[in-house]
């Protein structure tokens, strides 16, 4: 007997960003079960949030307080300015962005493209760094409030919250788009070229700011910061301080650029996330490879390689190669770095005083760089090289199960781990120590930076196999390169400062001894640098190597990312 079929009696619900919220907070909550460690490193987060959120606070309510509008205007200007800039590049380099909510988890639901990018902004926007952000911006509100009154308030409020959102919707559709140019591999030079000029922003602002601040020259700085106002980056922090100043003309424009800037931002997300959720990169057909040569085991092998023996090491260092040039999450980290060691010596050095190099008696201070400087600099770019491998076996995940299985010896896994990123960043940090010499018009400092990167760089490889044998934690499936599991994104962070510190630390003695061996130091800082950087890498693989071979079954569970 056929059963009549009749409609439903209760209407469907649609979905809104509530529901996207809602689902966020449970997979938190999920996440957060049986997970002791992700609930101390939340509440390390909250706490750290917490700090930066009153910091932030005091500072942009300080001029509302010393009542001096024109303090008030280079905070809000500045001040937001920097915030807009802080979400739009910290994630790409250092925290990443959190996708609790995998955008590819939705690939197969019927939801209109509007309401996916709805909830997830508003699904992002549940998060620490969000509330700290809002609590700090509020100094914006008590300033304005205190020199235009409560009607000023009330509008630096309504600034407030769309600059949060304009913080939010940037920081999404830059690591989203970059997550997806870097997923494809035609690309990739142009994605490094992009990073490149927004990582550049940042010199010529510093070196900027510290003219401005060095000749006191106030007007000046009220000029750059009135101009920045009426760009995304200040428009919605100033409209308070507009409002207070008899401005209130310039509040409806400065909100519509807001507006402008955070749908067009949202709308460049949109074609990014719908990559995302079919997880390709939109490339064209590979072109036909050619035959192939050197047998099977010999194509295994990519070509920088072919004097490396065909045993277990080769096989390892062969494959983690392939695995830093096709993984795009890897990838990324070495683009960074890329970027990192040109700007970072190149400020140090150009932006400060230093010292010369006297025939007498070494060095003296001079008004210019020296190779002391250029150490300390090369230093921090060593140090930097290395911190990628922090996290080295969370990039594996569930895959590192395959050498538990085969029974690889610790020190033979960090032995080939390091071989494989040095592979990359040793050519790398040569033509980074070339570079800054002819910067400096110095070409007899290459010695000095080559000798210093390689022994900080050394340095970092011991201290991070370590970190990364005791500190790993699991990185979300997901084609973003820059997406973090709840509670991942303050790991990170961690585990960065903890591994940079300990790398300067056991790199120091190379400063030392550039400052003591006057100019000595031209010739030996090379060879030196060599030998201090090897020998510490094999010391590390030698420790972190036993470490490695006594919790295997932990790493690999500890790395393996939950469902």
């Amino acid at each position: 007997m056929a059963v009549p079929v009749t409609a439903a009696t209760e209407p469907v619900r649609p979905v809104s960003a509530r529901h996207f919220v809602r689902l966020k907070l449970r997979v938190m909550a999920n996440n957060f079960r049986g997970q002791s460690w992700r609930v101390a490193l939340f509440v390390a987060g909250v706490f750290v949030g917490v700090w930066f959120a009153v910091g932030g606070f005091l500072l942009l309510a300080a001029p509302g307080f010393a009542g001096e509008p024109r303090y008030a205007l280079l905070a809000a200007a500045f001040g937001g300015g920097l915030l807009v800039l802080g979400w739009l590049l910290l994630p790409l380099v250092f925290f990443g962005v959190d996708e609790t909510l995998d955008p590819a988890r939705f690939a197969l639901l019927p939801l209109p493209r509007r309401t996916l990018v709805g909830g997830m902004f508003a699904a992002a926007v549940v998060s620490v760094p969000v509330v700290a952000t809002l609590i700090a911006t509020t100094g914006l509100v008590v300033t304005a409030g205190a020199l235009g009154g409560a009607v000023a308030g009330l509008v630096a409020a309504v600034g407030v919250v769309a600059g949060l959102l304009l913080c939010v919707a940037a920081s999404r559709a830059v690591t989203s788009a970059f997550a997806t140019m870097l997923r494809s591999r035609r690309v990739r030079d142009l994605a490094a070229v992009l990073l490149a000029v927004v990582a550049a922003l940042f010199g010529p602002l510093q070196i900027m700011v510290l003219a401005a601040v060095r000749e006191a020259d106030w007007d000046r700085l009220v000029e750059v910061a009135a101009v920045v106002g009426w760009t995304p980056f200040g428009a919605p922090w100033t409209v308070g301080l507009d409002v207070a100043g008899g401005r209130a003309w310039a509040v409806p424009v400065k909100l519509l650029i807001t507006a402008a800037a955070i749908g067009a931002l949202l709308l460049w997300w949109s074609r990014s996330l719908e990559s995302a959720m079919v997880g390709a990169a939109g490339a064209a057909p590979a072109k036909p490879r050619r035959g192939p040569v050197g047998g099977a085991v010999g194509q295994l092998f990519p070509r920088v390689l072919g004097g490396v023996r065909r045993d277990r090491f080769g096989a390892l260092v062969a494959r983690e190669c392939r695995y830093w040039w096709r993984d795009a999450r890897r990838r990324a980290n070495l683009i960074t770095l890329a970027v990192v060691g040109v700007f970072v010596p190149v400020l140090v050095n150009l932006g400060g005083n230093g010292f010369a190099v006297s025939p007498d008696q070494g060095f003296e201070s001079s008004g210019s760089s020296s190779p002391v400087m250029l150490s300390v600099s090369m230093l921090t770019v060593g140090v930097l090289a290395s911190v990628t491998l922090a996290n080295q076996f969370g990039f594996d995940g569930s895959a590192y199960a395959a050498n538990v299985v085969a029974g690889v010896p610790g020190r033979l896994e960090l032995h080939a781990r390091m071989a494989a990123f040095s592979v990359y960043v040793v050519p790398m940090l040569g033509v980074v120590a070339v570079l800054i010499a002819a910067i400096l018009g110095e070409p007899g400092w290459i010695g000095v930076a080559a000798g210093t990167l390689l022994a900080a760089y050394g340095a970092g490889l011991a201290i991070n196999g370590l970190v990364s044998v005791l500190g790993a934690y699991s990185l979300p499936e997901t084609s973003n390169p820059f997406a973090m599991n709840t509670g991942a994104g303050m790991a990170k962070s961690l585990l960065t400062v903890l591994s940079m510190a300990g790398s300067a630390a056991a790199a120091v003695p190379m400063v030392v001894a550039a400052a003591l061996l006057g100019a000595s130091w031209l010739w030996l800082a090379l060879p030196l640098g060599v030998a201090y950087g090897l020998g510490a890498a094999l010391l590390g693989a030698y420790i972190g190597g036993d470490v490695l071979d006594r919790r295997q079954p932990e790493l690999l569970a500890t790395v393996t990312p939950r469902r």
